[in-house]
């Protein structure tokens, strides 16, 4: 590899700060024992939040986001991996505390990083990416709760977002009946192209006021959104249901009471996708290239950018201008 090499680099000078592309040296980087040459990464909510003063993700400057990322080895100091092999990291540090994936390289911890399962291109992981792993260990976390196809309409909410799109289609892969929220009228069609049986706005979930209880309408839920949301689907799960939680764009407040937990024996699980024990995260990824793999990923992809154009997409996953995922191509 040559000495110096492109990088996305997040820098703050007093109260402002610049995103930019940059070149950088290899011993710049994060410590790690294996070295990767980066294919591809995604632009994901936390990533966006990284470009920001006060977005309190980066932990120092100056830094180079991008929460996850593929790629092929390149020199690995841990007799797990050697050179070519191809590999995917996401989650733990990186984008956080430790450079990731919006760089031509990367130095990352062999106990961070997951063999690229057979049937999965690099390509495909990153479409799937960090969103796409959360709502695959959403639906497991449902299942393990004794969610079945039969049991009744499973909502997702948020369901334009990287979490949201994915676990439409990884839902309706395995057969269960979606009902897909979505606060963009525009986007009724896409959802129902990735499988959602029906797609009902973010009002018809949460219209400004919040029952304890409401009529049971959905079995399970997955949820990237928290908040007054996230109560008011409380409210409406069927007894002994299921809501899986990994995200607070709406709020990480919830503003609930225990009836749904104690009346319906509603069960609130929480996704962990950033610290899941790995035994657990390569039996997903596994999954992931198998009974969970979406059909039709290609259609999930927004927009495939160069490192060049990353900040911007940084920008527009904050405004919503995105529907689905944004694939970094380095």
């Amino acid at each position: 590899m040559s000495s110096n090499f492109q990088a996305v680099v997040v820098d703050k000078m007093g109260e402002d700060v610049s995103v930019q592309v940059k070149s950088i040296d290899k011993d710049q980087l994060s410590q790690g024992d294996v070295l990767i040459k980066v294919a591809y990464s995604s632009v994901n909510f936390k990533d966006g939040m990284a470009g920001l003063p006060n977005g309190n993700i980066v932990q120092s400057y100056p830094f180079v986001p991008g929460i996850d990322l593929s790629g092929t080895v390149v020199s690995s100091k841990n007799n797990r991996f050697k050179e070519g092999d191809e590999v995917i990291a996401t989650s733990y540090e990186i984008g956080v505390s430790h450079y990731g994936g919006y760089s031509e390289y990367a130095k990352i911890p062999a106990e961070w990083i997951v063999p690229l399962p057979k049937n999965m291109t690099l390509k495909e992981a990153m479409i799937i990416g960090t969103a796409g792993f959360t709502a695959a260990l959403s639906i497991h976390r449902l299942e393990a709760n004794g969610l079945t196809p039969d049991q009744g309409d499973v909502l997702v909410t948020g369901s334009t977002g990287g979490v949201g799109s994915m676990a439409v289609a990884m839902l309706a892969k395995r057969g269960y009946k979606v009902v897909a929220s979505t606060g963009k009228e525009e986007e009724h069609d896409f959802m129902k192209k990735l499988g959602a049986d029906s797609v009902i706005s973010r009002s018809d979930v949460y219209n400004g006021e919040l029952k304890p209880l409401q009529k049971g309408t959905w079995q399970a839920a997955v949820d990237p959104v928290g908040g007054k949301s996230l109560a008011a689907v409380l409210s409406r799960i069927k007894r002994g249901g299921a809501v899986a939680v990994s995200g607070l764009t709406g709020g990480s407040d919830i503003p609930t009471t225990v009836h749904p937990f104690i009346l319906r024996g509603v069960s609130l699980l929480g996704v962990d996708s950033a610290y899941c024990p790995m035994p657990l995260r390569e039996k997903i990824w596994n999954r992931l290239a198998d009974d969970l793999k979406p059909e039709g990923l290609e259609a999930l992809v927004d927009r495939e950018v160069s490192l060049e154009d990353t900040p911007a997409a940084m920008r527009d996953i904050l405004q919503s201008k995105i529907r689905g995922r944004v694939l970094v191509r380095v």
